[in-house]
Formats: structure tokens, sequence, C-alpha cells
């Protein structure tokens, strides 16, 4: 149980590096004329990201959740993987990446790293991360309640997200001709 909450605080480390990298970034953006959308469905989605890590704990605490081997080496291989796909679509995004939906008036959209597959890998991480990090230690009820709880938050932010792209951007095509989420076999998109 010690060596799971240690990894929770390092996941909790490299959350608060990310929310300043964000806040860094989104300076750029709106030095650069940049127009935030959805901000009232950000609180929403920020609170239950906030409480992820905590439930996380306090299931495995309170519960007395066991650590099943097979089960949490095998998450902790989807954490990892979705950690490198999460880092890869950040190092894509570079100063454009946000946890807010901040887009810049006339930026051309994002088509290399993982964009070149999906329109959102970020949030493939943040599902695969969903299920695997609480699962690591046997945390049922965490896994099952945050993803539930983030298919309604995620859905209003990629529309959120994809219609601000279109007003501001020369995206609209770009986005039909990629799936949201999963790769189609043997096929790249765009350039």
């Amino acid at each position: 149980m010690i060596a799971y909450l240690v990894l929770l605080g390092l996941i909790a480390l490299e959350r608060i590096a990310e929310l300043v990298r964000s806040r860094r970034n989104a300076a750029w953006a709106m030095s650069r004329g940049g127009v935030e959308v959805g901000q009232v469905h950000f609180r929403f989605m920020a609170g239950l990201h906030a409480l992820f890590l905590p439930a996380c704990a306090a299931e495995v605490i309170l519960l007395s959740r066991p650590f099943v081997p097979a089960l949490g080496l095998s998450m902790l291989a989807v954490a990892v993987l979705a950690q490198a796909l999460r880092a890869w679509a950040v190092g894509t995004l570079g100063s454009r990446w946000n946890v807010r939906t901040i887009v810049v008036p006339g930026m051309p959209p994002v088509t290399g790293g993982p964009y070149r597959f999906v329109r959102h890998p970020n949030y493939v991480a943040v599902i695969l991360e969903g299920f695997a990090i609480p699962l690591l230690h046997g945390a049922w009820w965490t896994a099952i309640a945050f993803t539930v709880l983030n298919i309604p938050v995620l859905a209003i932010r990629i529309r959120c997200e994809e219609a601000a792209l279109a007003s501001h951007s020369d995206s609209g095509g770009r986005l039909e001709s990629l799936p949201r989420f999963v790769p189609r076999i043997g096929q790249a998109g765009g350039s």
C-alpha cells in the first residue's frame, strides 16, 4: 500500500507541474489574442480531476483494498502507456497545450505526433488513467465512479474544443477526417 500511495504522490506532483506549465502556456496564448471558451464546464472537470487521486488513496486505505499482482501489474503497464501518450501529446502541442480551452485565432491545427492518428490523444490518456490508476491497487469504486462521471464531462469538453477550433482555425476538415479516440489501423491522418 505504501508504494501505491507514493506513486499517487508522484502523479500528484506531475499534475502540479502540468498546472504550472498550463498557466505559462495560457499567458502565452492570451498574449497572442487567445480566446478562452468552456469556463463553466472546466470548473466541473477541474473538481472531478482534483478529487481523483485522493479518492484512489481513500478507497485503498479505508476499504483495505488488497494489491492483486496480476491486476496491479497489468494496470501499471496501462498507466505507463497512458503517461507516455500524455507526454507525447503535451510535447507535440508545446506552448499550445493547456488544461483550459484556449485557441489562438488563425493558428493552424497541430498535425504532428499523436495528432496524426486521433483528434484527442490526451483524452485517450485520461480515459486510460481513469481506470488504470485506481485498479493498480484494487480501487474498483473509484475506477467506476471516475469513469462514469468523466464521460459527460469529456463529451462536453470535446464538443467545446472542436467548436472552438472550427471557429478560430482552419481545422474543420481536418477534424472530420480523423477518429476522435481510436486510430484506424494502417492509416495516419493528415500531414
